[in-house]
């Protein structure tokens, strides 16, 4: 049995290189690293609408008494802490494997997932099948920054890394208006089966246009044998300081970027006013200005920094502290609050790729790219998962019971965000000097 799960997803066996300068393996080499982009683009992108499902779900389902808000912490926690440790021992395995069986195998189980989620009404099954979703999840970023350092050199890795982390913003919007929709429509027990049903089609997807590395094909990769064993260039990544440095600063970014993804529009129903629409489409801005800051993020730094990613991460890590302040210290406005989200969204994107793995990816070798992420990612999702226990905690023990009438209150919760955010500011001025490896 082990033996043939090991084989299915085993690498295939690199081919005879091919004449790089005939006219038709030259066009064959543009077709499939597009292919592989969008694959990974859209395909992780639908990873988040099966990740962020339970976002949108929340206050439904605190109305209609299912889970108290802190038993929604640690729901969501669990998919997070699956998530992190998930991520380093995925991103491990994703530098060993067939990548293209790899993140069609996450999405599917996620998917799956989504569709029993929308079935039960029992809190531990919540739990263990959000927490399972966690660990697929984690499938999804190694496969995909795995494909990229394959198939893009340096010149212009930075470019499509940025381009290739606007599928989180897509992700979100679909799931930010298009769940949002359905659950205001049909109920919150469809919100978790649609977004099942619409990553399956992706599955079909990803398994038909993702592409295993260049020498699969006799093309020529960017990712070069090394003296070293796999083993040891992975270890190289564990043993430098760095990457630890980035790691700890990723995981305060994370904690202010779930703040918003999964208390968002709880905060803004019930500390603002606005109904479940309203919420979600102003939380939604940030997700579609996020397309443009990831879309960027690697052109700027590569054509106008020179491939250094110091000087845009500190730009920008200050417009993210101010934004989220804007949002949870402003007035109820739905102009300032979507202009918040909008500058919020603008430099998470850009932070997302730079603190979120492409800074560590950068002065690691890449024939270690997925361990570099691991390392980065099980930081993250650790501290996105304290996050929605701590902030679960700090809401429910504000909250003020008039009768029937529940008053909640994010004073503690909204500065523990704040905060979070201008700790990662700092941290991320430490590794100012760090160098690229190539």
């Amino acid at each position: 049995m082990i033996e043939t799960i090991l084989g299915f997803y085993r690498k295939s066996a690199a081919v005879e290189a091919r004449d790089t300068y005939d006219s038709d393996v030259i066009k064959e080499i543009r077709r499939r690293k597009w292919s592989v982009f969008l694959s990974i683009t859209f395909g992780y992108g639908f990873y988040y609408v099966c990740r962020l499902s339970f976002s949108v779900a929340k206050k439904p389902m605190a109305d209609a008494g299912i889970f108290s808000v802190s038993e929604m912490g640690l729901i969501g926690s669990a998919l997070f802490f699956a998530y992190a440790f998930g991520k380093l021992a995925n991103g491990i395995i994703a530098d060993r494997v067939n990548v293209r069986k790899f993140m069609a195998t996450g999405l599917m189980v996620s998917a799956f997932a989504n569709l029993l989620l929308g079935f039960t009404e029992v809190f531990w099954l919540f739990l263990v099948i959000w927490g399972i979703n966690g660990w697929f999840q984690s499938f999804g970023a190694p496969s995909s920054v795995v494909s990229v350092s394959h198939w893009f050199g340096r010149k212009e890795r930075g470019s499509y890394y940025g381009m290739w982390s606007s599928s989180h913003n897509i992700g979100e919007a679909i799931t930010f208006i298009g769940t949002a929709f359905v659950v205001s429509s049909l109920g919150w027990m469809w919100g978790f089966r649609v977004a099942g049903l619409a990553c399956l089609v992706m599955v079909v997807v990803i398994w038909k246009f993702l592409h295993e590395r260049p020498e699969v094909y006799g093309l020529p990769g960017f990712v070069h044998e090394e003296p070293r064993s796999i083993g040891e260039t992975q270890w190289a990544v564990f043993k430098n300081p760095a990457v630890w440095i980035l790691a700890l600063a990723s995981a305060f970014f994370y904690m202010t970027r779930y703040a918003v993804n999964s208390w968002g529009i709880f905060f803004l129903e019930a500390e603002k006013g606005y109904s479940t629409i309203e919420a979600s489409s102003i939380v939604s801005a940030n997700a579609i200005a996020g397309i443009l800051g990831t879309f960027f993020s690697g052109i700027l730094s590569d054509r106008i920094f020179n491939g250094r990613r110091n000087m845009p991460a500190l730009i920008f890590g200050i417009l993210y502290a101010i934004s989220i302040a804007l949002f949870v210290l402003g007035p109820a406005s739905p102009l300032m609050d979507t202009l918040s989200m909008v500058l919020f969204g603008l430099a998470l994107g850009v932070l997302l790729v730079y603190l979120g793995g492409l800074m560590a990816v950068d002065i690691c070798s890449k024939a270690a790219s997925g361990t570099a992420l691991g390392v980065v990612g099980v930081a993250s999702y650790i501290g996105a998962g304290l996050q929605d226990i701590l902030s679960g905690y700090l809401i429910e023990g504000a909250k003020i019971t008039n009768g029937e009438e529940v008053i909640y209150n994010f004073d503690a919760a909204g500065w523990m965000w704040i905060g979070t955010a201008v700790i990662s500011l700092v941290l991320a001025t430490l590794v100012w000097n760090v160098r690229s490896l190539d």
